[in-house]
């Protein structure tokens, strides 16, 4: 047969070149993962005995401001997909636009709110363009590695889970046109829940399911809607993700082995998602809105049969076991695992307050009125994304009742004259002011502690202020406004502040500075911050993730490739509580678990 025979989809079996297929397939996004070690984690993936890599596209990563495209360095798609092949592993592309992927905003780049009527997801013409002009760019990336130009990618995903959504029905068409019009050829799927199946479809696409237990007869449903035609999981959730404040979900490694046993002798296709979770660094985690706001956390260990350091766990060694039962060869050795470090305790050398770092910030905004986060003319005017926004304006009161009206996204510290006096949130939406004389300073430091990334209410995740806030029945005005996402720019800026020596307890919130002295090669390590607040931390000007007392994640995952052989400075954010040294792991303690097994079906969804 000639490489133009793809996957094909016209019996009750794939076949790939003419010949019978069965996609044994995992899911790791690179995104996720330090792309030092993406060789590391796709050999792990052929030794399990899986031959099909599956992989989202974040569109907010790869155009974080409008009009500006990043497929470099840890970016670097291509470089990726090309590694996949030469390890031998055929691609499923999942590339959206929407991800879910408990990531920020589903992978929607946030400027995509600026347009106060913006309808994501549909035919609105603000998003169908900004679609189109994404397309054009990154399908001429990825169309040279399909497999009918010799490339490993076998098949493309249709949006995701899109029946879970179903607002508009004409969306799912366009963007199977948008795939093909710019020349993929290969096979497309669509992934949904068992509910979503109903709408998530579009004609000539092959569905598949996403599920975690075969309960409601999944697969024969799946079946049934489309009769002689091969079965696929596309998603076979082999753990859970976590949120701040709930336990660390777990999914027994038996519980899982029974169910993926038997998928694969019922013959149907299997990707495990995740295969390896990684790390969502930075500020890029997503949140779920199912009636409460709930982050998730920086790690997404995900329970995988690798862990978040890459580590094979016991689900990784039963399912090599069971994988070498569908391959006539023996499997390739397992690589030998990544050797970690537990470095010494390092006492914080330096502190600067969050009030003196801000000549440092961006010159900040002033508006009559409080401004989302997105709606700053900050970033080539595409908006302020993650992090904090500061909103700070005069009082005259001697004191009363501040009122959000519910309008703070998602959280803030408030500040008479710079001193805290509480916080609000979802929950917390009034606070009584201390009394006090003339005019004061009112500050209001908010965080965006992470977009929803599944559900309906994507459209309303503008953060920030975003309405009226009320000091004694009447709305405050006149604010200046400063844009603090904390990118490496503004990291590096911080150098060249007023630092105090020493560590001094109740400068809050402020940044806290450590150095770490590695000896040749650096390794990978845990951050670990008992008696520490809430905040964020950064490696030499990167940032590693948010840390929160509350957990369940109390152990921030910091690859050796962040680190370089001598000093190594820490940075960290802390809005509450310190103690005066940060200390090391060579493992996570992931603390009280919840198994969800025994969890309802629905609260899964």
């Amino acid at each position: 047969m000639s490489r133009v025979e793809g996957l094909r989809a016209n019996s009750s079996q794939f076949t790939l070149e003419g010949e019978p297929f069965r996609i044994l397939g995992g899911s790791i996004h690179y995104f996720r993962v330090p792309r030092a070690y993406w060789e590391d984690r796709l050999l792990k993936m052929r030794a399990c005995g899986l031959n099909t890599l599956t992989t989202y596209v974040p569109w907010n990563l790869h155009e974080p401001e409008r009009g500006v495209f990043n497929f470099q360095d840890e970016l670097d798609l291509k470089a990726y997909i090309g590694l996949a092949a030469k390890l031998g592993l055929w691609v499923v592309l999942r590339p959206g636009p929407y991800v879910c992927a408990e990531w920020d905003l589903g992978g929607l780049p946030s400027w995509l709110l600026r347009d106060k009527n913006m309808q994501l997801r549909t035919m609105y013409p603000g998003f169908v363009d900004a679609v189109n002009l994404y397309f054009d760019k990154l399908v001429s990336l990825v169309k040279p590695l399909m497999f009918e130009e010799g490339g490993p990618i076998i098949a493309v995903q249709v949006e995701n889970e899109y029946g879970s959504y179903a607002k508009d029905e004409k969306y799912m068409p366009f963007i199977k046109t948008c795939l093909q019009s710019r020349g993929i050829n290969e096979l497309l799927l669509t992934s949904d829940n068992w509910e979503g199946l109903r709408c998530g479809g579009v004609e000539g696409v092959l569905k598949t399911i996403n599920l975690q237990r075969l309960s409601f007869g999944a697969i024969q449903h799946l079946a049934d809607m489309q009769p002689q035609k091969p079965l696929m999981v596309m998603e076979y959730w082999s753990g859970w993700f976590d949120v701040w404040g709930e336990n660390h979900h777990v999914f027994q490694a038996e519980d899982m082995l029974a169910v993926v046993s038997e998928i694969l002798e019922r013959g149907v296709s299997i990707n495990l998602y995740m295969f390896h979770g990684g790390t969502s660094f930075g500020f890029m985690n997503g949140a779920m809105d199912l009636g409460t706001y709930k982050p998730q956390v920086t790690s997404y260990d995900y329970d995988a049969p690798l862990s978040e350091a890459g580590d094979c766990t016991t689900k990784y060694q039963l399912l090599r076991n069971l994988f070498s039962q569908y391959h006539s060869e023996p499997l390739p050795e397992v690589p030998s695992l990544q050797e970690r470090t537990v470095y010494q305790p390092v006492v914080i050398q330096q502190h600067l307050s969050l009030w003196d770092s801000l000549p440092l910030a961006d010159k900040p905004y002033n508006s009559e009125r409080p401004l989302n986060m997105e709606n700053l003319p900050v970033n080539n005017n595409s908006g302020q994304s993650y992090g904090y926004t500061l909103y700070e304006t005069s009082i005259t009161h001697h004191g009363g009742t501040l009122n959000s009206k519910n309008n703070i996204r998602d959280r803030a510290l408030v500040f008479v004259d710079r001193q805290p006096v509480g916080s609000l949130d979802y929950r917390t939406q009034e606070l009584v002011l201390p009394d006090g004389k003339g005019e004061r300073t009112l500050s209001l430091l908010v965080e965006n502690c992470g977009r929803v990334n599944y559900g309906k209410a994507l459209d309303e995740q503008r953060k920030g202020v975003v309405g009226d806030i009320l000091l004694n029945h009447a709305p405050l005005r006149d604010f200046t406004i400063y844009s603090l996402d904390m990118k490496p720019s503004f990291i590096k800026r911080l150098s060249s502040g007023q630092w105090k020596s020493g560590y001094k307890p109740g400068c809050f919130p402020g940044f806290f500075q450590a150095s770490l002295y590695v000896e040749d090669p650096p390794r990978d390590t845990f951050i670990r911050l008992p008696g520490w607040g809430k905040g964020v931390v950064f490696i030499n000007g990167q940032n590693v993730g948010r840390h929160w007392s509350i957990g369940p994640q109390l152990f921030l995952y910091l690859p050796g490739p962040w680190l370089r052989s001598g000093e190594n400075q820490i940075i960290v954010f802390e809005e509450h509580k310190s103690d005066e040294k940060i200390v090391f792991a060579e493992n996570p303690d992931h603390g009280k678990t919840t198994d969800v097994n025994k969890l309802p079906f629905c609260t899964l969804l």
